[in-house]
């Protein structure tokens, strides 16, 4: 039986050679690109993935094919080139071949100091990385350093340093492809995505000498700002710098003269001039803005490696529109290029990557954006504050419903306690403001006013910066950059209403966020939680005599004053919507979150009652609930307590036609929470039709509305072709649906939910992202029931999964109208339901 013959060592990369980006990887497929532009590559060789296995299993292989790439400068490199670059490698390892006999031929070149540094160098790097010697024998500089290094390796490995360069090639290839199979390379990569079995490619290169007479030195160039993905040519030249290798009369230079210092364009403009052109050039045959890295021997530049600018959120979507506009690319590959993630970084300030950062504290990055402000701990604070002029962060052991107020006026909010769909966090997405949650390391005492942050104390007063894109805490006023809603963003919004897809609603309850979802092309409202409206300062106390109230009549009465302020809330959504559609969620919490439960508000409240204290507090004590999230809330609280619901109900009508005799005809859409049971919808329907005949009757004037349910329980999603009989839609809340499918808190979780995706319970925080197996199963379910029993029924999502792009792409194949979420998530959701209706099209047949 005849062995298998061994597999092709090596490939030269040649225009026509059948190099592969999944054989070869991606940086020997990025050459052969460069090689077909013509432009000065050394000679290259992609050894593939197959024959790198074989080499890390201990199979020698035939170098032969390589063995002329020390015919030039008698020097190579190894680079690794995986599949895709961010996966990483091993180190490439410079000047492989360097021997004794080749070190004199240099020294008769770039000079005897010259050519014992680059020797050096290689004797250091494969002594330590290669043959895994003691690195403290090998970090030796001076005259004798080079002698000393070749008199250490004799010592520890009993043989004198390999002179062979086919010899160090094999054992560097050896090494590079060990490292890569080592435990420690294969966590890192996969936590960057890759594949457990990811393969690896190697790309042999020969090397231009950078060290010498003339222009010798090396470089990158690249021609966009990282930042702000602006034009502008950045880099630098490295004279008389081989890799490490620091030559005499070495110096660095900008490349051009903006950079106020000595520049190549001036010294060099024929080299800066050719680097210009491979830098356009690249941008159009590689379609994308890429960074060159090159080498300058005696003035003659060689093209070593170019690779894709590293690059922050604004300058990836600046990069992609730019591109597109100037016919490199088509808008739709443009909108698949850019993260719906990277969006929400252009809407806020955020933290200048350039700058330094003094991080303080960790937690849940729960709103993005960044903001600088005082400490405060408690809304009363943030008020005054406000009303000071003074910007402030409310920071907080976890928000409540009365912190709103407060929150409205800082500029950031930051809780110890919390997931991301936690109050604090669904509030601060939906004001835009940046919000840190879940920040366990922090120590919060509310009476002394200060908050540990490891050996850390921090006063109310003192000035801290929250990045809610990174969910660090940093101590003083960092450096921020201005929101981008510039000319490239809206351009990339435009493509994105082109592309089609599903609609996009936002969740608003407030004029000021009604606004921001107009600024930002949201198809409507689809979520107004009116509970919002009643802890306005106004209102609350009307809504505690409602509480007390022992009769319908009087609980209307205590309504009755609210009744006006509830109408114009209506009434500017209306307005500012202007004929787009608005869904009104009827009041869902339950009654304790409007008393107080301190003996300071007890005793306040008994004052504006005019009730003992031991009434007051036994009425609070007589409303608490073992569990208030499943407990006398939502539809049950309408259908126990209905003169709420009628005067809501009344409310909107009368916005309706207070709005409509001013602008566009409005179509209210009244949506029931926390449905279980058909019947409890019939018994809504009926007490709303009376309300709507009532107003009709007496504002002399017809006008039509919409009534549909919040799908928030399991058995909501299991009855949905019941409950869709009797609806005009249907909207999946997501938040609660988890949360009772799960059987989790979404406020508390956070506590443990790092734990459990760490450990691998769940792929993901089912509250960030849609669970597709169990919480997905259920919408599923309820899709299909629903659009059997009604075909024409309008089905959407807007829990905080709305602006979640994964879960976006679930919700259109699941056959969903729209999602709705967080005005300043609308963007976001925008693009990933662009970029899901592009990769749902069917294929265009071929003529």
């Amino acid at each position: 039986m005849t062995s298998a013959p061994p597999p092709a060592t090596a490939l030269q990369i040649t225009p026509s050679a059948p190099i592969s980006r999944e054989l070869h990887g991606w940086r020997a497929k990025c050459l052969q690109r460069l090689v077909r532009m013509q432009l000065p590559v050394p000679r290259s060789f992609a050894i593939p993935a197959d024959t790198v296995r074989m080499i890390a299993q201990g199979r020698r292989i035939q170098p032969d094919a390589l063995l002329d790439i020390f015919a030039g400068s008698g020097l190579v490199s190894v680079r690794p080139s995986a599949a895709m670059p961010e996966w990483g490698g091993p180190g490439t390892v410079l000047n492989v071949g360097i021997n004794d006999a080749l070190h004199a031929r240099l020294a008769e070149v770039i000079g005897r100091d010259n050519a014992d540094a680059v020797y050096l160098s290689f004797v250091q790097s494969y002594a330590i990385h290669i043959a895994r010697l003691d690195p403290d024998l090998f970090t030796q500089d001076g005259p004798d350093a080079l002698a000393a290094s070749l008199r250490h390796y004799q010592d520890e490995m009993d043989q004198p340093f390999p002179q062979d360069p086919t010899e160090q090639l094999s054992e560097v290839l050896r090494s590079m492809a060990r490292a890569w199979d080592g435990p420690t390379a294969r966590l890192l990569r996969q936590a960057k995505g890759a594949p457990a079995d990811a393969p690896l490619g190697l790309v042999v290169q020969e090397m231009a000498l950078a060290l010498g007479p003339g222009i010798c030195g090396s470089g990158t160039i690249q021609f966009i700002d990282p930042v702000t993905g602006t034009p502008r040519v950045t880099g630098r030249f490295r004279g008389q710098r081989h890799g490490a290798t620091v030559g005499a009369g070495a110096e660095t230079l900008f490349l051009t003269r903006d950079d106020r210092g000595p520049a190549l364009e001036d010294t060099a403009p024929e080299i800066f001039a050719d680097l210009v052109r491979f830098g356009i050039a690249a941008r159009e045959r590689l379609r994308e803005e890429m960074q060159i890295e090159f080498v300058v021997t005696e003035g003659r530049i060689s093209v070593i490696d170019a690779t894709r600018v590293a690059r922050g959120s604004r300058a990836g979507v600046r990069i992609a529109v730019s591109l597109a506009r100037d016919g490199i690319i088509p808008p739709e590959e443009a909108l698949m290029r850019v993260e719906p993630r990277a969006l929400a970084d252009l809407l806020h300030h955020q933290v200048d990557p350039r700058a330094p950062r003094d991080v303080v504290a960790r937690g849940i990055d729960a709103s993005p954006g960044a903001a600088t402000g005082r400490i405060v701990f408690s809304a009363a604070s943030a008020q005054s504050a406000h009303a000071r002029g003074e910007p402030c962060i409310l920071v907080r052991r976890e928000t409540v419903p009365e912190d709103i107020r407060g929150m409205h006026a800082s500029v950031a909010v930051l809780t110890e306690r919390g997931g991301t769909t936690s109050h604090a966090a669904v509030i601060a997405r939906g004001l835009g403001l940046p919000c840190i949650v879940g920040a366990s390391g922090l120590t919060i005492d509310a009476r002394a006013r200060t908050v540990r942050a490891g050996s850390r104390i921090l006063h109310e007063g003192d000035e801290i910066t929250i990045d809610g894109s990174s969910g660090e805490v940093l101590a003083g006023a960092a450096v921020l950059l201005p929101p981008a809603l510039d000319d490239a963003f809206t351009q990339l919004m435009d493509w994105a209403a082109d592309a089609g897809g599903m609609g996009v609603r936002a969740n608003a309850d407030t004029p000021e966020d009604a606004r921001a979802a107009r600024r930002f092309q949201a198809q409507g409202i689809g979520l107004c939680r009116t509970e919002h409206m009643f802890f306005d300062a106004e209102r609350l106390p009307a809504m505690r005599e409602m509480i007390f109230a022992d009769t319908p009549e009087d609980r209307r009465l205590s309504l009755d004053r609210i009744l006006p302020m509830q109408r114009q809330d209506f009434a500017s959504l209306f307005e500012i919507m202007a004929g787009l559609p608005v869904t009104i969620r009827l009041f869902d919490p339950p009654l304790h979150e409007f008393l107080p439960h301190d003996r300071e508000g007890l005793r306040e409240l008994a004052e504006s009652l005019d009730l003992p204290l031991s009434d007051v507090t036994r009425r609070v004590e007589a409303l608490t609930e073992f569990n208030p999230m499943l407990g006398m809330r939502g539809v049950r609280l309408g259908i126990t307590v209905p003169e709420i619901y009628d005067m809501q109900a009344r409310a909107i009508f009368e916005a309706t036609v207070q709005a409509s005799r001013k602008g566009d005809p409005v179509v209210p859409e009244i949506m029931i929470p926390l449905v279980s049971a058909m019947r409890e919808v019939e018994l809504v329907k009926t007490r709303i039709d009376a309300v709507a005949a009532a107003v009709r009757n007496e504002m002399r004037t017809d006008f039509t509305y919409r009534l549909g349910v919040m799908v928030e329980t399991p058995r909501a999603a299991l009855r949905a072709g019941d409950i869709a009989a009797h609806s005009a839609f249907l909207s999946f809340g997501t938040n609660d649906l988890t949360q009772m499918t799960y059987g989790l808190s979404r406020d508390d979780a956070g506590r443990f939910m790092g734990t459990y995706v760490g450990q691998g319970v769940y792929a993901e925080d089912p509250f960030h992202v849609l669970d597709q197996d169990g919480v997905g199963e259920l919408l599923l379910i309820g899709v299909q029931r629903a659009r059997a029993q009604a075909p024409g029924i309008t089905l959407s999502v807007c829990g905080e999964h709305g602006g979640n792009p994964e879960s976006i792409a679930f919700c259109h194949q699941a056959g969903v109208d729209y999602v709705s979420c967080s005005p300043f998530r609308v963007p976001v959701a925008r693009l990933a339901a662009a970029q899901s209706a592009i990769r749902n099209r069917p294929p265009v047949p071929r003529s």
